[in-house]
């Protein structure tokens, strides 16, 4: 399956859900040159594509062509392949006997690397192993502890538990107020 940031698969969904598969309007968050360059890479990836925006249908308009005409944005059936989505026009091409396998498989595909955490490993010797070692050590480590041995900042350490550990490696930190340490934050033995 292609590997697609939210950004791009939250735009695909919703020109999935949408009369035509029109991709306008971005998500509010996507503003200015980053939503150029998300929409670059969709239609670089033939994902998306510009169409003549339908002015009297009043289809939303992605640019000015410069002859008082523009374009909008849909998504492609290539593009809505890459969420899971098989379009009408996808089926006849392969027809006959191949159509059957590649239906059962299709639903399966895209709930896979949803549900399952990405396989990430740190590189041993970084300042990120060390943390994990120092976490899953049978004390566990305080943050205090953590300052000493990686010469991090209390925000910094938080930060790295939050986003790196439990969101990137899918790691479950706990934390327990230890009366002679404070709290101590542990991850369970690999």
């Amino acid at each position: 399956m292609t590997q697609l940031s939210d950004t791009q698969a939250l735009i695909l969904s919703a020109a999935a859900q949408r009369p035509e598969h029109i991709a306008l309007p971005l998500p509010e968050s996507l503003r200015g040159g980053a939503a150029a360059k998300v929409v670059g890479a969709l239609l670089a990836k033939g994902f998306l594509e510009e169409v003549d925006a339908d002015m009297r249908k009043g289809e939303p308009m992605w640019r000015e062509t410069g002859d008082s005409h523009g374009v909008t944005l849909v998504a492609t059936d290539a593009g809505l392949a890459a969420i899971g989505i098989e379009t009408e026009d996808a089926n006849p091409a392969p027809a006959g006997a191949t159509d059957a396998p590649s239906e059962e498989p299709a639903p399966d595909t895209p709930t896979e690397p949803e549900d399952a955490p990405k396989a990430r490993t740190p590189r041993e010797g970084t300042k990120q192993a060390t943390l994990i070692a120092m976490l899953r050590a049978p004390d566990g480590a305080t943050i205090e502890e953590i300052m000493a041995a990686l010469q991090w900042a209390p925000h910094t350490i938080r930060g790295a538990m939050a986003g790196a550990l439990k969101k990137k490696l899918g790691l479950e930190v706990t934390s327990e107020k230890v009366e002679i340490r404070g709290r101590v934050y542990k991850l369970p033995a690999a």
